[in-house]
């Protein structure tokens, strides 16, 4: 299994905080940053596959993480995670969890991920009914439609998509064609939504409505994060 970590954007909503170095290298305390015990919990639970994908000063992550691959998106300042993801379209040739390098989870959910078996599955969490920033259409079990600009939605989507190797190489065709067609300042996540409407690709959802995470965008979130990661301020 593939474990990729998209970590090139620069985290312009917690500026001053993100000016120097990517917002993933945020300090839960002194002894770990974001990326780091997602990293750490990844290869204590999942894998030890872990691909890296930088753009705004890569240097720092490079210099901070060891005993993963990276991989470079000199675009990162006019693309968006669409060609950060093309860029490490490679590693989409077996089992896949794409993730986005500011969101952290509970260690009882990153185990539970081990179970997850389908074709492709995004998390979402059904308790966030206002003020979700991307946000899923569900029906059936199924997710019918993903997209910021939803009025009626089911769930916020979490950042984290799980991909068997069926559903990894649909992906990776979807995303080279789309990156061909020039659409380099897309989500990755559209192209998902696409494979829905232009191939009647299925995609099943987990909630995680019970489970402990964040996606770390303000300085609130950043607080929130520190307690789930359990981390002791010094």
């Amino acid at each position: 299994m593939n474990i990729i970590i998209l970590a090139a954007g620069r985290g312009t909503r917690l500026y001053p905080l993100t000016l120097e170095a990517p917002k993933c290298l945020l300090n839960l305390n002194n002894k770990e940053t974001l990326i780091e015990r997602m990293i750490r919990l990844i290869k204590k639970n999942l894998s030890e596959k872990i691909i890296v994908v930088t753009g705004f000063k890569h240097e720092c992550l490079e210099k901070k993480l060891s005993s993963v691959k990276f991989v470079n998106n000199p675009f990162y300042a006019v693309t968006n995670s669409i060609a950060s993801l093309w860029f490490a379209k490679d590693y989409l040739n077996d089992e896949a969890i794409i993730m986005n390098s500011d969101i952290i989870i509970e260690e009882k959910l990153m185990k539970d991920l081990r179970n997850i078996k389908n074709e492709a599955t995004v998390l979402i969490d059904s308790s966030i009914s206002r003020e979700a920033d991307y946000k899923v259409a569900v029906y059936n079990d199924q997710v019918v439609v993903m997209s910021k600009d939803l009025v009626k939605f089911d769930g916020e989507y979490a950042g984290i998509t799980i991909l068997s190797k069926k559903g990894s190489k649909k992906l990776k065709e979807k995303i080279e064609s789309m990156v061909q067609q020039g659409y380099i300042d897309s989500w990755y996540e559209d192209a998902l939504v696409k494979m829905i409407f232009d191939d009647s690709f299925k995609i099943n959802y987990f909630d995680i409505a019970d489970y402990k995470w964040a996606e770390v965008d303000t300085v609130d979130d950043l607080q929130l994060a520190k307690q789930i990661s359990g981390l002791k301020p010094d």
